[in-house]
């Protein structure tokens, strides 16, 4: 959904940033799609081509591509493979690696395509154009909103761990994947659907995403802001969540009478064990398992949303006044904010990971069987 944006925003920059680049959609970038190829500070499609400075940089994206390509692709593998994760909240993993393999495989070789053609100029034809940019602003709205579901899904499960059953979770998920899908489809196509500005020139032979301000602000906001405001409030609520039951945990030792209880819960998957001594008491809880999965899912959370707030917020930025205010950035540095707002498609499946031993064991046992 930044392509558009980025694709403008890279005109004549160094690094090889595709028109349609993920942000395409979420901000029609200001800035013209001018003639800007890969290499150094600048390669105009007037100057040598190849410096070692361009095949350096053509690399380091060809590699990112593959990498998320790859890692997106053998998360979606493992889920499809592991009964274990036929469940919530993979199936929001899922749908996340999904948007994130269509950026790798649709969205960032066009653009680096594009980034490498003479002055930046668009060859492939109206129709392909408005496919790509379609597809640009799609998947990477759609990977920032997947975003969202997985936090507001750990959210739920550490602090309504009794009300939100595996049956309510499976429901919230589906609708939450239906409706990130269907906001993400009705951003991309707006422009086509009701005539909100034209993504292809071919005088210039541009392809870029509908720079109308109008449109800029909606997609802006329906992309990033919109989802940027849930995670920031879902993380102030688990951090809050944590805080409090960290507190009452210390709170746990009372001076009581020498007796030992123990307390069963059957409906509930936990035993609290209550030891009481002369000087006081301490708890010791079967329910601590679980609680140590919440705490490695907020510092999941929190690391996920960290990463996705710095790849994606100086594109949105950019992409948001530039349209508005008639300035821009160099081009430069509009080619770097792209292209860190794609890389968000490679760290989230590194995090996912990351955080959950049971993806590790199941990617061991899925080479181990190709043996």
């Amino acid at each position: 959904m930044e392509a558009a944006n980025l694709s403008v925003a890279t005109t004549g920059v160094a690094l090889p940033l595709g028109p349609e680049a993920c942000s395409s959609s979420s901000s029609p970038s200001p800035g013209g799609v001018a003639g800007s190829t890969p290499g150094g500070p600048s390669l105009p499609g007037r100057e040598p081509p190849f410096s070692v400075f361009t095949v350096l940089v053509v690399t380091l994206l060809v590699l990112l591509i593959a990498a998320t390509f790859l890692w997106n692709l053998l998360v979606l593998a493992t889920i499809l493979r592991v009964r274990a994760f036929h469940r919530v909240p993979h199936n929001l993993v899922a749908s996340t690696a999904v948007s994130d393999v269509l950026v790798a495989a649709l969205v960032m070789p066009l653009s680096l395509v594009s980034e490498l053609s003479a002055g930046r100029r668009w060859r492939l034809g109206r129709s392909l154009c408005h496919v790509w940019i379609s597809f640009d602003v799609l998947c990477c709205t759609a990977s920032i909103w997947n975003v969202a579901a997985i936090a507001l899904d750990r959210y739920w499960t550490i602090t309504r761990h009794l009300q939100y059953t595996l049956r309510t979770r499976r429901r919230a998920s589906v609708l939450m994947i239906a409706l990130t899908w269907a906001l993400s489809a009705l951003i991309a196509l707006a422009p086509l659907l009701f005539g909100w500005g034209e993504a292809y020139d071919a005088r210039l032979q541009r392809c870029q995403v509908s720079q109308e301000p109008s449109y800029a602000i909606f997609s802006t906001c329906g992309a990033f802001y919109l989802p940027l405001g849930v995670v920031l409030f879902v993380y102030w609520k688990i951090y809050k969540a944590a805080k409090f039951r960290f507190g009452r945990r210390r709170r746990a030792v009372l001076p009581l009478p020498a007796t030992v209880q123990v307390k069963a819960a059957p409906q509930e998957a936990e035993r609290m064990f209550t030891v009481r001594g002369p000087q006081g008491s301490l708890q010791t809880s079967g329910d601590s398992g679980r609680e140590q999965k919440e705490k490695r899912a907020a510092v999941m959370v929190g690391v996920l949303i960290g990463v996705f707030v710095l790849c994606w917020i100086p594109f949105f930025l950019t992409a948001l006044i530039s349209p508005l205010c008639a300035c821009s950035l160099p081009p430069i540095w509009k080619s770097i904010f792209l292209w860190l707002g794609y890389s968000n498609s490679f760290f989230n499946p590194l995090i996912y990971t990351a955080f959950n031993k049971n993806y590790n064991n199941a990617f061991r046992s899925l080479f181990t069987k190709q043996r």
